[in-house]
């Protein structure tokens, strides 16, 4: 009766259809039981896609239930991307299954939404086969709009707009892709460049067929028209909206059809994103007859916006229809004059000149002058409150499983319940730990541990109660592995001389992976040590990730001669202040304790030696093999920061050595925690983590730059790396990067930390060597002159401008940044004087690079 799990690991379709085919119900009951054992028994085995294939026959086959079926099918290792319906439909027909319409509900509900078309087309067929309408959520049509953007080999020999004119789902899920989320980014840049022919090019296919079926009569043109404009005017990102703008153009909207929408279009220019306001712009403009009224109320909104071709472009409109109409140009130049505030200097004379020309006179700016920055202090946010109940601690984990990253004060906050709880109250902990680690998949994987968070993961499963070999051996437990491959790499005996492979945070993350291991051993009830349970030497007392020198004092001299866990110790005497403090060395001292001794000779030397730092550039890696498409992409060359201990001095945890590697892509991951494990010393973490951030510019990586705030917020000498990293992430592809890099800038600004002249000299100078793009660098600088740092942008820029004046060409963003540097000279009263200004502001010709030249060198005379 089991000879079918034979079936379902060779993958026979045909012997699993004969064999369920040939069952009576209590036979297939029977073998129901058996297959779903038999599945659990696979639960980290990844299925073949003909195993799948036999799986999903003998599942319908079998099982009684549409919820039973989705339950087996709809597993982490079961892909039901390449597996045919057909098998799967004729052994429902012949059972007289009715619930093949469930089961594909169900299994959409199932989807993973960055997957969504891995099984679109096994549950599409179910539904098809059964005329059954397409579920009501999200998945679905994400997944549609995947296949349709993925078409088989033999789709290919299709049109796209063949293809989606014949397709069942075409009338129903099409409105539907002005409704949900994550459509444009399916269909970003790189798939509208495929075309239906294999290794041909032909850009923006899918809205060009749209607007074809459309001409056709096969769609609703004013739905295309009507959701287009809904999906624009609610936002997203660029790169997501681009194929509804290519939708809207494709469609071309005529006069009136435009006017009947005159107030989404109105909005739309107003309000809307930037490739979404020209697009709107555009449009509004081809109508010959436009509510005069209207054009002026949204006008001011637009006028006010940063993007500059569109405010050149409505100036040229509003002039135009002045031109036109005398009668109402007096009007037309007091909305002009709107524009002669905008922080683009050239914008605001062309403004000024156009509203003095239709009759309006606009009055010059009271000039306001003043030395200094005018930034706030930031105060430190108080630490969170420790953990005290199972509830909670279990609350903090299912928060830990589900984020990206989880802050460095939470993860602690989640150590120090573990130590506290683990023997106060296990019971209750196993109770509320086990059904969030069921669900985070991490009881039924014991031999594959959580590697984040420094394998935490596996403590938990001992708190659950789980019977795990990797914590439970008797031979050498997790914390006794875990110290014994740190040993060698942590040098904590001078004499090692040892250092790890890769410096650049392996040691942080051995710490890490130490302290947990040591924290497992605790609460699994074996090893070394028995201390009594309380919060963790290392547990920060402020929101920065640092220790209070006193506190961590009182918290050893609770150990009442007790030794501490060797890394717990580290780590708390690296998030001391690094600074010399005699008196309490004294005192620690005078416990008579190891543990006091270490105390206190770091509190007399003042923490880790100062390094020595020296900026380095590196080239990109070799080459792997003959291709290497990664290679291809990588910038040539890198700015970096070597460290190195000071001659004489001692490294006592290797952390004092930091080579730049070459050139190489790197992902952002638990780097975030670093500045909280090194809480005093936020120019060495910057050495450690500049080529993330150094990605973000020459790489376009996302997510480096939000190192950068949190350095910032710690202490410590500042150093070359950290003003590296800030001429970097001020270059960032990202939004979001450049937005973290301007509150960074901000904060150490404000606290003294930052040195504008060497950010500057940074700029100039990777500017000059092609590592990054000069463009990206003014909207930044300019947010941050508003925010109230107009004096140290200036000092930014005078230091980044000789180098950039005898760029030749010109780099694209340069003339910017001297309108810039001469609203801010003029705003500071402050004169630095340029290398070279005067020889650009001395050519001829009225360029604009040349006339801001001039006047910069006016404003800072």
């Amino acid at each position: 009766m089991t000879d079918i799990l034979g079936f379902l690991d060779t993958g026979d379709v045909d012997a699993a259809t004969a064999t369920v085919d040939g069952l009576d119900e209590t036979q297939r009951r029977r073998l129901g039981t058996d297959l779903v054992a038999h599945v659990r028994r696979r639960h980290d085995e990844w299925w073949s896609n003909w195993q799948a294939t036999a799986l999903a026959v003998g599942a319908v086959g079998c099982l009684p239930s549409a919820a039973q079926v989705a339950e087996v099918l709809g597993r982490r290792n079961v892909s039901l991307r390449q597996v045919p319906a057909t098998p799967v439909i004729e052994v429902a027909r012949r059972r007289g299954v009715t619930w093949l319409a469930d089961l594909a509900y169900r299994l959409c509900a199932r989807v993973d939404r960055s997957t969504p078309g891995d099984s679109w087309r096994f549950v599409a067929d179910l539904l098809h086969a059964e005329q059954a309408p397409p579920p009501a959520g999200d998945r679905f049509v994400l997944g549609w709009t995947a296949i349709v953007g993925r078409p088989t080999e033999d789709e290919r020999r299709d049109a796209l707009v063949d293809r989606l004119r014949r397709d069942p789902w075409l009338d129903s899920l099409t409105p539907r892709l002005f409704e949900v989320d994550g459509f444009g980014d399916q269909w970003s840049w790189a798939r509208l460049q495929q075309d239906d022919q294999v290794g041909t090019d032909a850009p923006l296919k899918l809205p060009a067929a749209l607007a074809q079926l459309a001409a056709d009569g096969r769609l609703d043109r004013s739905m295309l028209i009507d959701g287009t404009l809904g999906r624009l005017l609610r936002g997203e990102r660029p790169a997501a909206l681009r194929v509804f703008v290519a939708l809207h153009e494709a469609l071309a909207p005529t006069a009136d059809e435009v006017r009947d929408r005159l107030p989404a279009y109105l909005r739309l220019l107003a309000d809307g994103p930037s490739t979404a306001a020209a697009a709107a712009q555009r449009s509004l403009r081809a109508v010959p007859d436009i509510d005069l009224d209207a054009l002026l109320d949204t006008a001011p909104a637009v006028l006010v916006r940063p993007e500059k071709t569109l405010v050149r472009a409505q100036l040229t409109w509003l002039d135009q229809t002045a031109r036109r109409d005398r009668a109402q140009a007096a009007r037309i130049a007091r909305v002009l004059a709107v524009a002669a505030d905008h922080p683009e200097i050239d914008i605001a004379e062309r403004a000024s000149a156009l509203a003095t020309r239709h009759g309006h006179r606009v009055s010059a700016p009271a000039e306001v002058r003043h030395v200094g920055d005018t930034l706030p202090a930031v105060a430190a946010p108080a630490p969170p409150p420790p953990i005290t109940a199972p509830d909670e601690l279990a609350e903090q984990v299912a928060a830990m499983f589900a984020a990206e990253w989880t802050a460095p004060l939470e993860l602690e906050r989640i150590l120090a319940g573990v130590v506290r709880l683990g023997r106060a109250d296990r019971a209750a902990v196993a109770a509320a730990l086990t059904p969030v680690l069921n669900r985070a998949h991490a009881m039924v994987w014991p031999s594959l541990p959580e590697t984040r968070f420094g394998g935490l993961t596996v403590v938990l499963r001992v708190l659950a109660g789980a019977s795990d070999p990797i914590v439970a051996g008797t031979d050498q437990t997790v914390s006794a592995r875990a110290w014994s491959s740190l040993s060698a790499a942590w040098g904590r005996e001078p004499t090692s001389g040892q250092r790890p492979a890769d410096p650049q945070g392996e040691i942080l993350r051995r710490l890490l992976r130490t302290r947990v291991a040591e924290i497992g051993q605790f609460v699994a009830g074996h090893g070394t040590t028995e201390r009594v349970a309380g919060p963790t030497l290392a547990a920060p007392t402020l929101a920065t990730g640092a220790i209070e020198p006193e506190a961590l004092f009182e918290r050893l001299a609770r150990l009442d001669g007790q030794p501490p866990w060797p890394a717990d110790l580290a780590q708390a005497l690296l998030r001391l202040p690094a600074n010399v403090d005699e008196p309490l060395a004294a005192k620690a001292a005078a416990l008579g304790t190891p543990a006091g001794q270490e105390l206190a000779a770091w509190l007399r030397a003042g923490g880790l030696p100062r390094p020595r730092y020296q900026v380095v550039t590196v080239a990109r890696r070799d080459r792997h093999g003959g291709y290497d498409y990664r290679h291809d992409r990588l910038p040539q060359r890198r700015r970096l920061v070597d460290v190195a201990a000071p001659p004489g001095a001692g490294d006592p945890y290797g952390l004092l050595d930091v080579t730049p590697r070459p050139v190489d892509v790197r992902l952002l991951l638990d780097e975030r925690l670093w500045p909280a494990q090194l809480p005093g010393y936020r120019g060495l973490v910057a050495a450690y983590t500049l080529p993330l951030v150094a990605g973000c510019a020459d790489l376009d990586e996302p997510g480096g730059a939000v190192l950068l705030p949190m350095l910032a917020e710690r202490t410590g000498a500042a150093g070359p790396a950290l003003d590296l990293a800030v001429a970097y992430g001020l270059a960032a592809r990202h939004e979001a990067d450049r937005v973290a890099t301007v509150d960074a800038l901000l904060m150490l600004a404000a606290d003294g930390g930052l040195d504008p002249t060497a950010v500057g000299t940074h700029l100039g100078s990777l500017t000059a060597d092609g590592m990054i793009t000069l463009s990206r660098v003014v909207g930044p600088l300019r947010d941050a002159t508003a925010a109230g740092a107009p004096l140290t942008v200036w000092r930014i820029l005078a230091a980044a401008l000789p180098a950039l004046l005898t760029c030749r060409p010109a780099p694209r963003g340069l003339p910017d940044l001297l309108a810039l540097a001469a609203q801010n000279a003029a705003t500071t009263g402050v004169r630095i004087e340029v290398p070279g200004l005067a020889d650009v502001a001395g050519r001829g010709g009225s360029s604009r690079l040349v006339t801001e030249a001039r006047r910069l060198r006016d404003a800072s005379a």
